[in-house]
């Protein structure tokens, strides 16, 4: 059994557990014993985010720098993906309400699952304003923010801190580039064993939930499943339009070239398994190996278009949960984390990345993270859509930077090309 298996069928008991449990005369000495070893669970957890994240940011950054100097083809490519990284994010920001809207949760599994999720801290007190808000973006303590989960400015500083290290030598900006990779490494070999016991602190925290909200935490799971993956649908059908009128190739041909890489991306939720499928389709809309042969890699390693809408939706969604106003500043601050930690987060497999990647969001946004503990079991079906959306928007990417790139149209048929050939 997979891990995303044995995770989702831990949550299926733990809820099924609880609900049956719910009004029983031990259910309180039993959730007094669940409650601590699942906040235990997430609290180890926790303490990989703000190392991991400031590693692979700075990470990230260094190796899209050294890409782009690769050539114009390279640098072509990457200004593609960092808009529609940012374009994703706010179409993340923009969707979800408008979907809680059209299509919201019921008032009483709301209200259960809020009661259900007590335990989290959720943010009291006045929200900041503009002037605060950008008067606190840049940290004077950068070690202070990250002790006290100041996301955003630790974030602005890591950032600021990759670019100067692109400015040294070759030798000092590879010692440090490796150290960095090499704490990222040390934090995700801990993300790992804490992973491995995910099913029983999954268990744990759905049995409370189940305790709790009863019946109306199935529901609320469920409507989440449905927002968060119709954001990302709305992403992956965003490719089409780039792929017609950037990569100038009809509707039909467009789809046809993408089918094969969508069902390969359907059963293994891989994008760098896709992506012979991907080179196929690509060849097939007229691209050649020189210019496929580099963006499609490119886009595997360093971008996902649909990560930084359903990252920004999820975070969304449990403010929705916890009815924590957001005012533009804080969605602002959201879109922005989303949009910039993308670099760092691409390569993680999916369960490491739902929290390395959505954590840094809900904490520049004040929102509590403890839900992502229950969400992460569910996971597996929204992972499909970001994975087909991925697959999609990366051949739709490749056949407009081949149509915009003059003279590379025109390339020999290689050895390459002729192996891809039908």
């Amino acid at each position: 059994m997979s891990q995303p298996t044995r995770v989702l069928v831990a949550l299926v008991l733990g809820l099924a557990l609880g609900i049956a449990a719910a009004g029983s005369g031990w259910v309180e000495s039993a959730i007094a014993i669940a409650e601590p070893i699942g906040t235990a669970w997430l609290n180890a957890l926790r303490m990989t985010i703000v190392p991991l994240v400031t590693s692979l940011l700075i990470v990230g950054i260094a190796a899209t720098a050294e890409a782009a100097r690769a050539g114009r083809l390279t640098a072509r490519s990457l200004a593609i993906f960092i808009v529609l990284i940012w374009t994703s994010a706010t179409l993340g920001a923009l969707l979800t309400p408008l979907f809680l809207d059209l299509f919201p949760l019921p008032t009483a599994s709301a209200g259960a699952l809020r009661s259900a999720l007590s335990g989290a801290e959720a943010p009291a007190g006045e929200v900041p304003g503009i002037a605060d808000f950008l008067g606190s973006m840049i940290p004077t303590n950068p070690v202070a923010s990250a002790a006290n989960d100041a996301i955003l400015p630790l974030i602005l500083f890591t950032t600021v801190f990759a670019f100067a290290l692109l400015r040294l030598p070759e030798g000092p900006r590879e010692q440090l580039t490796g150290f960095f990779r090499a704490v990222a490494d040390v934090m995700l070999v801990i993300i790992g064993w804490v992973l491995w016991l995910a099913p029983i602190g999954v268990f744990a925290l759905a049995f409370v939930v189940g305790a709790r909200a009863g019946g109306a935490a199935f529901g609320a799971l469920l409507h989440y499943v449905i927002i968060v993956s119709a954001v990302g649908i709305v992403v992956w059908l965003l490719a089409y339009p780039i792929g017609i009128f950037g990569g100038r190739v009809g509707l039909l041909r467009f789809a046809r070239a993408t089918s094969s890489s969508q069902a390969m991306a359907i059963s293994t939720q891989s994008s760098l398994a896709s992506l012979p499928a991907m080179l196929r389709g690509a060849q097939k809309l007229g691209v050649p190996v020189a210019t496929s042969g580099v963006v499609l890699p490119l886009a595997v390693a360093i971008f996902r278009a649909t990560g930084p809408a359903m990252n920004v939706a999820v975070v969304l969604y449990i403010a929705h949960w916890y009815q924590i106003p957001l005012s533009p500043a804080l969605i602002a601050a959201g879109v922005a984390a989303a949009a910039i930690t993308t670099l760092g987060a691409v390569s993680l497999p999916g369960q490491v990345s739902f929290v390395t990647s959505i954590a840094p969001i809900a904490i520049a946004m004040g929102v509590p993270i403890e839900p992502l503990a229950i969400l992460i079991a569910v996971e597996t079906i929204p992972d499909i859509f970001r994975t087909v959306g991925n697959v999609t928007m990366d051949i739709a990417v490749t056949a407009t930077v081949s149509a915009h790139s003059g003279g590379v149209e025109d390339a020999p048929l290689t050895e390459q090309d002729a192996l891809l050939q039908p």
